[in-house]
């Protein structure tokens, strides 16, 4: 009985997500996550990934996991504080502190709880969180776990900071204020003004928080947004994946040694959950090893970033006001922008579209993730199958 109630439920509102073009399909990749994927037997140019430098099938992160694997088994056996911690999983912490120069790091299970669990182990309902309108739902969902006044901040806007700031000082409602941004925002690719951040956060005596997701292996030769910009001594949490540029899977937080001592005793994904498997933190650390050895990954992502980039503008497409590697090519209807994507994926690129909730009603793309893996050959067929489906549908 319950059953069909929920079906009774679920059936219509399904519906309707499939008629407004907001229902994804979910592809299924049948080998490794490069430059090229098999989907449905066919293979396709992917520009659909955040494996931004190729790690994630690289043969030497490949042998750092078997071998940590033969060595400590295939999973932790149990949370970290109970006896899951392994020297392996300190090795990583050590690294990740090292590569983001900071005191001290601690490991998680993924970026997502990283926000779970250091946003709430540290602010309260006594306290007012300042957060850019456009961070991401893991940001969104860990503000309000931890029960703190939300104040939405125009994205980008220094003075609406200046002005939310202050306002909330002056309040005296607070028992301390925190400002949360993302480093590098996923959907339009532009960069966090991090120096007029920090001079506002000084002035007001702001906690800063940054979401370094896409920014860590990316920016600042590798080593993020916060490296890029000279400000590692300025920021009090940096939150980075170990999923995206790092290649594997899992997430940080890096900052003094008191706030990761805290977040050990207080973050609740890191105290209720089994730690991340110590194959996969061989291969991070693996991956780190690789990127503070030389910015040749680095590198050649930004040359395919900056040659794609060019090639869609020149072509016609708006690419938004990205100044990084993520190419977004702006669509705007959600069936117009769901049928551009399976017209490309039908001619070999998959990139897949991305419309409401993840991003706002009317302003639906086509997101283009250029990875250091792809051939100028690669991009070349990229922007003549952009051209061809463009100019099909009338969106050039």
């Amino acid at each position: 009985m319950s059953g069909k109630v929920l079906e009774n439920i679920l059936t219509p509102q399904l519906e309707e997500l499939r008629e407004k073009g907001l229902y994804n399909i979910i592809d299924t990749l049948e080998g490794p996550n490069g430059p090229v994927v098999k989907i449905g037997g066919k293979e396709v140019i992917n520009m659909s990934s955040n494996n931004y430098l190729g790690l994630a099938n690289d043969e030497r992160l490949v042998q750092a996991a078997i071998d940590a694997t033969k060595q400590y088994g295939v999973g932790a056996g149990a949370v970290r504080t109970i006896n899951g911690t392994m020297t392996i999983h300190e090795e990583l912490e050590k690294k990740i502190a090292e590569f983001k120069h900071t005191e001290a790091a601690i490991a998680f299970q993924s970026g997502f709880n990283c926000n779970m669990g250091a946003i709430s182990a540290v602010m309260t309902k006594k306290d007012a969180i300042l957060s850019d309108e456009l961070n991401h739902a893991s940001i969104i969902d860990g503000c309000r776990l931890s029960g703190a006044k939300i104040i939405r901040v125009k994205h980008q806007d220094m003075d609406d900071l200046w002005r939310a700031a202050k306002e909330a000082v002056e309040s005296g409602a607070y028992e301390k204020i925190m400002y949360i941004t993302d480093g590098v925002f996923s959907m339009d690719g532009d960069v966090a003004k991090l120096p007029e951040i920090v001079e506002i956060a000084e002035t007001f005596g702001l906690l800063t928080y940054v979401d370094d997701a896409h920014g860590s292996g990316v920016m600042g030769n590798g080593a993020g947004t916060v490296k890029h910009f000279g400000l590692s001594d300025k920021i009090d949490f940096q939150i980075g994946t170990l999923s995206k540029a790092i290649g594997v899977v899992g997430g940080y937080v890096a900052g003094t040694r008191q706030l990761i001592d805290w977040l050990k005793v207080r973050a609740r994904p890191f105290l209720f959950s089994t730690a991340m498997t110590p194959g996969s933190a061989a291969a991070c650390i693996k991956a780190i090893d690789i990127l503070m050895d030389s910015t040749e990954r680095v590198d050649r992502l930004w040359e395919n970033a900056r040659y794609l980039k060019e090639g869609l503008k020149k072509i016609g497409f708006n690419t938004g006001q990205s100044e990084t590697p993520i190419t977004p090519c702006i669509i705007g209807e959600e069936t117009v922008t769901q049928e551009f994507s399976r017209r490309l994926i039908e001619e070999g690129v998959y990139a897949k579209a991305i419309t409401y909730p993840t991003v706002p009603k009317g302003t639906g793309r086509v997101r283009n993730m250029p990875t250091a893996g792809h051939t100028k050959e690669m991009l070349d067929q990229v922007l003549a199958v952009y051209q061809k489906v463009g100019e099909a549908l009338s969106v050039i």
